[in-house]
């Protein structure tokens, strides 16, 4: 059997078996030159999705276009440089982009639920298991819900990959079997599109398949993301076991119909858990541990905890339950964990046995710096 035939029946079963499917749309793809809402784009996307919905499926979608849509209210023709501008016309653009959802799912008899997010309310403990809690009763009660950033509050990040990540992130949060990026390009290719002779790349088994590939970064006027971002959220769904298609907005209806559209990201991993994903791919570090060379090696090779007797010094600002950075001898990144001590406390502890450590320090301080499970080799 050719490789064109085997990817056209894993593509149909991966898009027509789903029971849940997460949907990202770009800002570009629901706005006209200028900024505004393109509402004719809102509603082709949306009877697409209902037409998802009606074979069986649940659908979460993940749309852009809140800071877009508060561009022509404000009368601004492009995406302001300054934060502040930026939240304002999300603050304006927010319920313009939600009352367009409603009414047009409305046509349908489905009610839209809104979800804003930060990245804090996927990634942190205390937060996504209750974004879980709510994504499953809104899906229980045959709710769509539509999911944004919340970039009237949001810091940095504001430009966290133009939702593509956070696409990907919300997938995994939800179990989705399927992951659709729509952009304003139907496909990636082996180059520039508007390159003579650029070959679409019909699917993607793993990275190797992207060596040479040129990739480009440069995303819309009214959006921040770029083909860059898109690939990277494939890379974190499809390692954590879900597939991805990625393609323009016009060719929704056959890429969510199975047809060979668009670029097909095959699964290369399985599920893992939410925090490590995010770990892995999307976190910003509070701080480094440096290990010896024994310590290394028993993180890396032997899938150990790391114990305080591991570590020659630490850096950084961080309290216990950030992200560090867990770097070998030479400086190189070995991995990412959550630690679980204080910055301040840990130069006490450097370089000293946890039976050493309980005896003079007490039962509290026998234990692991970061331990296995809070950890991801890089």
């Amino acid at each position: 059997m050719s490789t064109q035939v085997t990817t056209v029946t894993e593509l149909r079963e991966a898009v027509l078996k789903a029971r849940r499917v997460v949907v990202k749309i770009g800002s570009s793809s629901l706005t006209v030159d200028g900024g505004g809402l393109a509402p004719e784009r809102i509603r082709e996307l949306v009877d697409v999705l209902a037409g998802v919905r009606a074979r069986g499926a649940e659908v979460v979608l993940v749309s852009s276009g809140a800071i877009a849509a508060g561009l022509e209210p404000l009368g601004m023709t492009e995406r302001p440089a300054s934060l502040e501008l930026q939240q304002a016309a999300a603050s304006v653009g927010q319920g313009l982009l939600a009352h367009h959802y409603q009414q047009e799912f409305a046509r349908h008899g489905i009610t839209t639920g809104q979800v804003l997010l930060t990245v804090d309310d996927v990634v942190r403990r205390s937060h996504y298991r209750n974004a879980a809690r709510t994504f499953d009763a809104l899906l229980d009660l045959g709710v769509v819900p539509v999911v944004n950033e919340n970039d009237t509050v949001a810091t940095s990040e504001i430009r966290f990959g133009d939702n593509d990540r956070l696409a990907s992130l919300v997938a995994h949060l939800v179990h989705a079997d399927l992951l659709v990026l729509l952009s304003d390009v139907d496909a990636l290719y082996d180059g520039p599109p508007s390159r003579p002779g650029a070959q679409r790349i019909v699917e993607v088994r793993s990275a190797d398949d992207l060596g040479g590939v040129e990739i480009g970064s440069v995303g819309s006027k009214v959006g921040t993301g770029g083909m860059v971002t898109k690939v990277q959220a494939a890379r974190i769904a499809t390692g954590a076991g879900i597939p991805v298609v990625l393609t323009a907005a016009p060719l929704a209806a056959q890429a969510l119909a199975g047809e060979t559209v668009g670029t097909f990201f095959h699964p290369t991993g399985r599920r893992r858990h939410l925090r490590l994903l995010w770990l892995a791919h999307a976190s910003e570090t509070k701080g480094t541990l440096t290990l010896d060379a024994g310590a290394v090696r028993a993180v890396v090779e032997r899938g150990a905890s790391l114990l305080p007797a591991g570590v020659t010094d630490v850096d950084g600002d961080f309290g216990a339950g950030d992200p560090v950075d867990l770097i070998a001898p030479d400086g190189a990144v070995v991995a990412r964990g959550f630690v679980h001590f204080d910055a301040a406390e840990i130069p006490g502890l450097l370089g000293r046995s946890t039976a050493d450590l309980r005896e003079t320090l007490g039962e509290e301080y026998e234990r692991e710096l970061v331990h296995r499970d809070d950890l991801i080799l890089l």
